[in-house]
């Protein structure tokens, strides 16, 4: 018998935090935003973001590579905070939680209220 591993999907990606609106942020790297998203809301790690309440997704933005993302990152770290809040604003004026958008419910929504599943 063969069984077939698919190897790990890396998918990069730069992202930011914040306690609050115009509170704490926080800007990290990961290959696997809805994991490392999981890992800072639930606090399984121990480091800035739980030390200071930092667990809201504020602003993320997908790279084709990690080196991309990477150097991005650190070039954002350099930013001062206006520049990083002018960010966030631009995608997401009313600083919500990106959270659901990632890990699949905004489209699980869009689903249960679509035109389509009213139609019987």
């Amino acid at each position: 018998m063969f069984l077939y591993i698919a190897p790990e999907m890396k998918e990069p990606a730069v992202y930011m935090l914040a306690s609050q609106r115009n509170g704490t942020l926080y800007i990290g790297v990961t290959s696997d935003l809805v994991h490392r998203t999981w890992q800072h809301r639930n606090g399984v790690v121990d480091g800035f973001s739980s030390r200071h309440s930092v667990k809201m997704l504020v602003w993320y933005e997908m790279h084709p590579t990690m080196e991309s993302a990477i150097s991005r990152e650190k070039a954002l770290k350099k930013w001062n905070r206006a520049w990083k809040l002018k960010l966030i604003e631009e995608r997401n004026p009313g600083w919500i939680d990106l959270w659901p958008e990632i890990n699949g419910e905004v489209e699980y929504m869009k689903l249960l209220i679509s035109p389509l599943n009213h139609e019987r």
